[in-house]
């Protein structure tokens, strides 16, 4: 069985995290170096978040039942999408070759979801939380992370922030408060609101910086072009190649659908081709299964989307737009 060049590196990178202390936050120059390993948790969560044995059972591939309380099985939405984006503009504080992170979405097992749940509490104050645990400062490496990859549209980026945790957060439940008040790998603090949030938004970070999917398709020679369009294939495969898992795309334009605001479609569909009419390209979720907690666990490239998750929607050719420049009083 060959493996990809991610695989192969993680066997050295496993090794080297337990020697070298890995950096939070990386500048741009080594944010998405292709050397990253896709298995290695480059940032400490915070002392609160459950310690879990090694060897557990992967997210969606258990043989036995789960238990409801569980703090180091990520269920039921084990089926974790890492989704970038591919802005038509350049949004503030952003370059041409930006995909943007648009969030972390724990998908049930069979690639429908759940939202806006009651597992973890929701937040209206997202900025001032990460203050709170010193990341809300200008000066914060993840603050200023956020506010150059994880940007909003249109109106402030705390808002899409505040969106993604409350929609998707709350639904994964190694978040629960109960899990941080069982104590970390160095005896646990007491849990406090907003210790949870902190995590997520450092883990999706950390994922989305071993991700360029820019130079990935450079690499393959697939680049923003108006007047050619690429194989469907071409850019799946060069993306798969590079992440090591699967890699669902996800199109505008006719009559596939644009999703629901948030780029997460409410139906699903059956896979036909009659459905896969968007041919411009928009999204790329790379498709994750979990072993361990969000916080401290594995992530691994799924090797499979299973019979009903493959919700992508582009026509087998597809446009890679440039992106135009805001207008001055857009700014």
């Amino acid at each position: 069985m060959s493996l990809s060049l991610r695989e192969l590196v993680s066997l050295a990178g496993r090794f080297l995290s337990q020697i070298i202390p890995l950096p939070s936050v990386i500048g741009k120059s080594c944010f998405f170096s292709q050397f990253h390993s896709g298995n290695v948790t480059p940032y400490e969560p915070l002392s609160g978040a459950p310690s879990c044995p090694i060897g557990g059972p992967l997210s969606c591939h258990n043989s036995t039942p789960v238990s409801d309380d569980s703090c180091c099985f990520v269920y039921p939405g084990g089926r974790m999408l890492l989704a970038q984006f591919w802005d038509r503009k350049v949004l503030a504080d952003g370059a041409e070759e930006d995909w943007t992170l648009h969030g972390l979405w724990p998908d049930l097992c069979d690639g429908t979801y759940d939202q806006f749940c009651r597992t973890v509490p929701r937040y209206s104050n997202i900025t001032e939380i990460l203050s709170r645990y010193g990341h809300g400062r200008d000066g914060s490496p993840l603050i200023r992370f956020m506010n150059r990859y994880w940007l909003a549209d249109s109106g402030p980026n705390s808002r899409l922030w505040q969106h993604e945790f409350n929609k998707h957060a709350t639904c994964i439940n190694t978040l629960s408060p109960r899990c941080y008040r069982r104590g970390g790998s160095s005896g646990g603090h007491q849990y406090q609101p907003g210790m949870e949030a902190v995590d997520y938004f450092a883990r999706a970070a950390s994922l989305f910086r071993m991700l360029d999917t820019y130079r990935a398709l450079h690499a393959a020679g697939i680049l923003p072009s108006a007047g050619r369009r690429y194989p469907l294939s071409d850019v799946q495969g060069a993306l798969e190649k590079y992440s090591g898992g699967k890699v669902v795309l996800r199109c505008n334009g006719g009559s596939g659908g644009d999703g629901d605001g948030d780029g997460h479609e409410q139906g699903h569909g059956d896979g036909s081709e009659a459905k896969k009419k968007g041919h411009v390209l928009h999204e790329a979720w790379y498709v994750y299964f979990v072993q361990g907690s969000l916080q401290t666990g594995e992530f691994v490239p799924a090797k499979d989307l299973g019979d009903e998750a493959d919700t992508g929607n582009c026509a087998l050719w597809v446009w890679y737009l440039p992106k135009t420049r805001r207008a001055f009083w857009e700014l």
